[in-house]
């Protein structure tokens, strides 16, 4: 319990009254975020595309109210670099992006150009910022060339990517190791106290997740119009953990690398301990008992696109250096987040108050 009293303490003492830079502020993570650095006691502007649909997370945590928000393309490289300028924050978390691999196949082009382009333009606002900022990116576990084997991917294995979406964030982690080599090492100008660090997380669940070909929206979505979940790939295993995990994992590097940029300007994996991974028909069997009704059906196709069927993460690295560890179990992940879904389909006005409650059990945990 002491560890997690401290981690509170050095996520509040490092964030508040901040200024941070939140790319991507109107996504399912992008919000989540946003509502822990309000609780934190930050000063956020959020730069990101509209929200989609009425009840998309943004809207429900009143995100306007919380934040200052730019409504604005990643690619639109002026537009970012004004903003940045103009608002001099003291962190930046870039989590804008084209985040899903089955779309990659659709615009595959298009996920280039906002995920690697996109992370471009961002190094490229802050490359002649003179004063310290700290950046934190966010790519994915799918950075990884995936040999499908059964060891978890430490942080300095090859690099790779079979779909589009995992090509386009590997590609990103190459321009963000070059302008980290090139314009924010400690011996060129301008760049001291400039700290440049990566975070590699898996497939995240947690309420407010409404994107399309998602697992866990699929599933809200079916139970909720009581009819049965239809899945694919149910024997592929995935790191599960819930959202509030990698999110108060990359605030905790951010912390650290506010103390020491250059100790920690590297890559980072969050994820869940190995031996708590899930099939996707273990996910959806949890999901079911803890909703209380729902039923799926299995659905093949010889025309769906690839897609990794193992891949997990060796979390050591985020233990040791950053003091990090998951604190809730892959069942009480779940728990969590079917907690929000059904809260939200029977008591939507409640769902701003509940939503804030889980952070605060979270960062309460003992």
């Amino acid at each position: 319990m002491e560890n997690l009293v401290n981690m509170k303490s050095q996520l509040v003492n490092t964030y508040k009254s901040k200024k941070v830079f939140l790319t991507g502020h109107t996504g399912f993570k992008g919000a989540w975020l946003l509502k822990i650095l309000h609780y934190l006691g930050a000063e956020v502007k959020g730069y990101a595309l509209a929200p989609k649909h009425q009840h998309d997370l943004y809207h429900l945590i009143n995100g306007d109210t919380i934040c200052q928000s730019i409504i604005g393309d990643i690619r639109d490289k002026h537009l970012l670099k004004k903003e940045i300028v103009d608002f001099q924050p003291d962190f930046v978390f870039h989590l804008a992006a084209q985040p899903l691999v089955l779309q990659s196949y659709l615009e595959p082009l298009e996920t280039f150009e906002v995920n690697s382009l996109g992370t471009a333009n961002l190094l490229e606002s802050i490359r002649d910022i003179e004063y310290a900022v700290n950046t934190i990116l966010i790519t994915t576990d799918k950075v990884y060339h995936n040999n499908e084997w059964i060891y978890p991917y430490r942080e300095n294995d090859r690099l790779g990517g079979y779909d589009p979406y995992s090509a386009s964030k590997a590609c990103a982690e190459l321009i963000i190791s070059s302008y980290r080599n090139a314009f924010f090492n400690d011996n060129i100008r301008n760049a001291k106290h400039k700290g440049l660090a990566v975070a590699r997380a898996g497939n995240v669940i947690g309420g407010g997740d409404w994107s399309d070909n998602r697992l866990i929206p699929d599933i809200a979505k079916a139970i909720s119009s009581g009819l049965p979940v239809k899945i694919r790939n149910g024997h592929s295993v995935r790191p599960w953990q819930h959202v509030l995990e990698p999110l108060v994992g990359y605030l905790t590097l951010g912390s650290h690398l506010n103390q020491d940029s250059s100790r920690f300007s590297d890559a980072f994996n969050f994820g869940p301990h190995a031996s708590d991974a899930l099939t996707v028909l273990e996910l959806i069997e949890l999901v079911i008992n803890d909703w209380g009704k729902g039923n799926y059906e299995i659905v093949e196709s010889t025309q769906k696109p690839h897609e990794a069927g193992l891949l997990k993460l060796d979390i050591s690295k985020a233990m040791n250096d950053l003091d990090w560890k998951p604190i809730w179990s892959a069942n009480e992940a779940v728990k969590q987040t079917i907690a929000w879904y059904k809260t939200y389909f029977e008591n939507p006005e409640s769902i701003t108050h509940f939503t804030e409650k889980q952070i605060m059990d979270f960062l309460n945990y003992e």
